[in-house]
C-alpha cells in the first residue's frame, strides 16, 4: 500500500450546531476542489443542515462544549449561543467561510452529493418536502454503504 491518491469521500453530519455543521461542508467543499468525489449524508440532528425551515437558524453549542472554553460556564445563561453565533458569524465572514446555505448550495452546486438519512427522517416524521431541493435523496444506512464502497469514510 503506496500513497495513492484519495479518489472518494463519504462524509457523516449528525450533529446541527455550527461546529457539527460546518467541518463536513469545508471537507467536502475541500474534496471536491481537490476533483475528489464527495457525499454528504445527513442524519440526527445534522438534518438541520438541509431542513427548508432550519439550515438558517442553526447556532453554536455553548452548554457541554469543552471548546468554548470560557463559554462553557456562562453557556446556560440565556441569550450566550445567540450572542457566541453571532460573533462566530463575524469571524466567518471576515474569512470569508459562506453561510451554511451558501454553503450547502455550493457543494452540491461542484457535484458534491446530499443525502438525508431515512431511519432519522422517519424518526423525527419530516417528508422530502422538509427538505431543500439539492438534497438528491433520503437514503438508508444500507444504500449509504453501497454508495461509500470504495470511499474514506469521515464521521464530524
Amino acid at each position: 500500500m503506496g500513497n495513492e491518491p484519495i479518489e472518494k469521500v463519504s462524509i457523516i453530519i449528525s450533529k446541527g450546531s455550527l461546529e457539527g455543521v460546518y467541518p463536513g461542508l469545508i471537507m467536502a467543499n475541500g474534496a471536491r476542489m481537490e476533483g475528489i468525489e464527495a457525499n454528504v449524508f445527513f442524519t440526527f440532528f445534522g438534518l438541520d443542515a438541509i431542513h427548508r425551515q432550519r439550515q438558517g437558524k442553526i447556532k453554536v453549542a455553548t452548554v457541554g462544549n469543552p471548546g468554548m472554553h470560557m463559554a462553557t460556564w456562562l453557556g446556560g445563561f440565556p441569550g450566550m449561543s445567540a450572542v457566541a453565533t453571532k460573533m462566530m458569524g463575524k469571524k466567518m465572514e471576515e474569512l470569508d467561510i459562506p453561510p451554511i446555505p451558501e454553503f450547502v448550495e455550493l457543494v452540491s452546486d461542484s457535484g458534491g452529493g446530499l443525502y438525508a438519512c431515512k431511519a432519522s427522517v422517519d424518526m423525527f416524521g419530516f417528508t422530502e418536502d422538509d427538505f431543500i431541493e439539492q438534497v438528491d435523496s433520503i437514503i438508508t444506512v444500507g444504500e449509504f454503504y453501497e454508495q461509500a464502497a470504495g470511499a474514506q469514510i469521515i464521521f464530524t
